[in-house]
């Protein structure tokens, strides 16, 4: 008897040990599964942060943002576009997927470039939009591609200096004109929106 109870209790040691052991590891794996999931979220974070900088420095190569120093000035100056006013504005359309600025286009940017020229203190604001038919990756590229190239037209055609010109943006399908749903809207959609900008209190030449 009194061997038999001490399997008894020695089992009954054991099933303990094994279950003790058991939660040590599943507390093991949870805590593992938890700092795998924080790894995990800060890769997507930097690659994400790598992602927006690429394509920052993709549109700044499209345009060729060369003149630093003109660069600086434009920026301390974004931080004051709430004291600017839209003097004048026009939407420019593309081919689907294409960043190709259409002959049709340029007049309303020529006539844009020579009213910002009689301006004192202008700046011009550039954004670019898709519709939502390629995907986001691919939505964003091309939206940038598409500011870019209005861009270039204003600074090489045009000669407005790249200090005059806000680094363009893109901002794929975002804040359509018109719904996607049909090829009308899709149209509409497939712009570049730029802005004459002026400050009264900036002084030509600043």
């Amino acid at each position: 008897m009194l061997d038999d109870f001490a399997i008894e209790v020695a089992q009954q040691q054991q099933a303990l040990a094994n279950k003790a052991a058991a939660q040590n590891a599943q507390s093991t794996a949870n805590e593992a599964a938890t700092a795998a999931g924080a790894a995990q979220s800060s890769a997507d974070q930097a690659q994400n942060a790598a992602d927006q900088a690429n394509s920052q420095a993709e549109a700044a190569a499209l345009v060729g943002l060369v003149d630093a120093a003109a660069i600086g000035a434009v920026g301390q100056r974004v931080s004051e576009l709430d004291d600017y006013k839209i003097e004048s504005e026009n939407d420019v359309f593309f081919d689907r997927d294409s960043a190709v600025l259409k002959d049709e286009a340029k007049p309303a940017l020529a006539d844009l470039a020579k009213l910002a020229k009689s301006l004192q203190g202008y700046l011009i604001e550039i954004s670019g939009y898709t519709s939502n038919a390629l995907g986001s990756k691919t939505d964003q590229k091309l939206s940038e591609e598409r500011a870019a190239a209005v861009a270039r037209y204003f600074y090489e055609v045009q000669n407005i200096p790249m200090r005059r010109i806000l680094i363009p943006v893109g901002y794929g399908s975002t804040h359509p004109l018109a719904s996607n749903a049909n090829a009308e809207g899709r149209e509409l959609n497939r712009r570049v929106d730029v802005k004459v900008l002026v400050n009264k209190s900036l002084e030509e030449g600043l």
